[in-house]
């Protein structure tokens, strides 16, 4: 049989502590410690503890050259996937994915990691009385200090302050919305107007037919823009409700197929429980399209770290034009992402959410608190 390692593979020695009764009776402290490896697979799921034979066998199997092996422990580990055979075709494709998309090795597995299924967050805070600035101080003690300081005040060269203009009064206006008004439909203009402000190509570049590079009103790492919109619509004007790709292009809406559940429901979840953001009219899943990076960073240390920056540049966008428009904004990294990519189909090996955003009117009331200290939102005559 010719097999070779898994692409990308690390190996955690885990340290797991558990109450022992006859350590305390003993006089001891009552703690037992048990240690345990675990194989951590970009193209898996999930993990896999291996033994002290199978370590060390994934150890000498090369992840790029195909050797014959017959070795007692293979089968484990290639049921696993942690050692691919080239007959196998269900792991050997996603290996083959992960390895053709050209991910630095520790990117992929933060990536691969850091995702949640079905996770509420709001009722976690709740549970572990963390939902306050009281709480977090009550649980964490103080955070960090507020404004660094490098130097004593004496030494400080003052600069002088600038009377602010229009620009400068729209900033501060700019507040995370945690209260859309859930009877005002969004006109369509308005969410025309913001789609294109934010996610529309403004102008391109064109080489050929397969080589264009876009101009956008945003910033992307290396003037790819591999962002996409996929689009959760709830309450717009002229817009059936349900799930769509935003076309930069042709600044046209493409539908998808509806989620397996009522669409408030799918928003609630995609945002990890966040009931102050489910009900905006239009919350845009910003995803990152892998290979459109990758193809010119390829394996570098610094990809992901670009695309993480393109969504927030984008998030930025959509607070400013949002703002300007008199329509309330947010941003949130807090996502189920597994339950984002089975609803817009997506293979977290090549494009996968990494925020989302949304915008909408919002609510006559303060219902849940916004940060708001210079109160430039809340004592303003409402629309």
């Amino acid at each position: 049989m010719r097999v070779r390692r898994c692409a990308v593979l690390f190996l955690e020695p885990r340290e797991e502590v558990g109450f022992d009764l006859d350590s305390l009776v003993s006089g001891g402290v009552g703690l037992s410690r048990t240690q345990r490896w675990l194989a951590l697979a970009a193209h898996l799921d999930g993990e896999v503890e291996v033994d002290a034979e199978q370590r060390e066998l994934l150890g000498r199997l090369s992840p790029s050259v195909w050797v014959e092996s017959d070795d007692a422990l293979l089968p484990e580990l290639l049921k696993a996937g942690l050692v691919i055979a080239d007959d196998d075709s269900a792991h050997r494709e996603r290996d083959d994915a992960l390895r053709a998309g050209h991910w630095w090795p520790p990117a992929a597995m933060l990536h691969r990691l850091a995702r949640w299924e079905s996770v509420d967050s709001v009722r976690t805070m709740e549970d572990n009385e963390m939902t306050t600035a009281a709480d977090l101080r009550r649980k964490l003690g103080p955070p960090p200090t507020h404004a660094l300081t490098r130097s004593e005040p004496a030494d400080r060269v003052a600069l002088p302050r600038v009377d602010g203009n229009d620009f400068d009064a729209m900033l501060a206006r700019r507040a995370t919305c945690r209260n859309f008004d859930p009877d005002r439909p969004l006109p369509l203009e308005l969410c025309a107007r913001m789609l294109h402000r934010v996610f529309a190509a403004q102008g391109e570049m064109r080489l050929d037919d397969e080589t264009v590079f876009l101009k956008k009103h945003t910033p992307s790492g290396g003037g790819l823009h591999p962002t996409e919109a996929y689009l959760i619509v709830q309450n717009v004007d002229g817009l059936t409700p349900g799930l769509y790709h935003y076309h930069c292009v042709d600044h046209a809406l493409e539908p998808m197929p509806a989620p397996d559940e009522p669409l408030a429901e799918f928003a609630r979840r995609a945002l990890a429980g966040q009931h102050w953001f489910s009900n905006a009219p239009v919350l845009a899943v910003l995803t990152s399209r892998y290979a459109r990076s990758f193809w010119k960073y390829r394996q570098h240390a610094k990809a992901y770290r670009a695309l993480v920056l393109d969504a927030g540049h984008l998030s930025q966008t959509l607070y400013l034009s949002a703002t300007e428009l008199g329509l309330g904004a947010f941003v949130t990294s807090a996502i189920n992402e597994l339950d984002i990519e089975r609803a817009f189909g997506l293979d977290p090996l090549t494009e996968g959410p990494l925020a989302i955003s949304g915008f909408g009117r919002r609510a006559q009331q303060l219902v849940t608190t916004e940060f708001d200290p210079g109160q430039e939102v809340w004592l303003r005559t409402p629309e």
